[in-house]
């Protein structure tokens, strides 16, 4: 092995050392000065992950913004969308942020770089019908499969996200009141109505199935939804069955529990809702969040238009 060999390999694993021992540092950091839930944290882990695999054998203290240009590109060539390119570059500006506090950089080079405009891309949405058949094809030839609709109707009638209904517990469901109190991003509480198809699924499920599934993890787990071995139904697990039923009930390929959030909040606003008020529910920090969801119904574009426009 030539020299100039020997002095690379030890390189190469020196910045691999550097990069661990940075990211469990900013890791740490997350967790125990900022506070953040365990999924924000994990989320900031995944994109740090990616970066300094990106990174090779280079050092971060000593990048230049020239070489930062080429992450973009890479996340890119990597097939990421727009909006996960977006995250992965906020989740840098905030690392680097903390290496500026740790005293290892004196500018922010990140800073610099331009996130992708985010353009208005309009999310997947179901019509009525589809949420209909989406929501009952869980059938008796299904293990759990009233838990199953109970957990679809829940996605349908509150918009909540796929980890909050994961973390939903049995106290935090009204359903004589029809509410249901929900646990969203840095644990702020919001109340969201439930309306009555969503109630009588809870409570077929809470009657027929829950009692079973509970029995099966001493102490009996808190949370509404039980998985097959009586713990919490994990967020992944509700994935694959979204996923499951809806190629069962012949929707998109691409759907996914958020696509049911999506609907909730196009539905409403299509119905009339005020925009505030549907913020409010879907448990968005800024109203330009929500906003998209004015920009996806066409049919109603359409009929404002026929009804109002001189030349329609």
């Amino acid at each position: 092995m030539s020299e100039h060999r020997k002095q690379i390999k030890p390189r190469r694993v020196a910045a691999a050392e550097n990069a661990a021992r940075w990211r469990e540092a900013f890791v740490r950091y997350l967790r125990t000065e900022c506070h953040l839930a365990d999924n924000t944290v994990l989320a900031y882990d995944r994109d740090l992950r990616r970066f300094f695999t990106w990174l090779g054998g280079r050092r971060v203290e000593g990048l230049k913004i020239s070489d930062l240009a080429g992450y973009p590109a890479w996340l890119t060539d990597q097939q990421f969308a727009p909006a996960s390119i977006s995250r992965h570059l906020a989740s840098l500006k905030v690392f680097f942020r903390y290496l500026q506090l740790e005293g290892a950089m004196r500018d922010n080079q990140a800073e610099l770089l331009g996130s992708q405009k985010l353009w208005q891309r309009v999310p997947n949405v179901l019509s009525a019908t589809e949420v209909e058949s989406l929501v009952t094809a869980p059938g008796q030839d299904r293990p759990w499969w009233r838990r199953d609709r109970a957990m679809l109707e829940l996605l349908y009638a509150t918009g909540c996200r796929v980890s909050e209904l994961s973390m939903l517990r049995v106290r935090d469901v009204h359903l004589d009141e029809r509410y249901c109190l929900c646990h969203g991003k840095g644990d702020k509480q919001r109340v969201v109505p439930l309306g009555g198809r969503a109630v009588l699924a809870v409570r077929t499920y809470l009657a027929h199935e829950r009692p079973a599934l509970a029995k099966r993890l001493e102490p009996e787990a808190p949370f509404l939804l039980l998985s097959s071995r009586g713990a919490r139904l994990r967020r992944e697990r509700i994935w694959e069955l979204v996923k499951l039923y809806s190629k069962q009930a012949g929707c998109a390929a691409e759907l996914s529990p958020h696509s049911l959030r999506h609907s909730f909040a196009t539905h409403l606003l299509a119905g009339g809702a005020d925009l505030r008020l549907v913020q409010e529910m879907l448990g968005h920090a800024s109203i330009a969040t929500t906003q998209i969801y004015t920009h996806v119904d066409h049919t109603r574009i359409k009929k404002v238009h026929a009804a109002f426009h001189p030349r329609a």
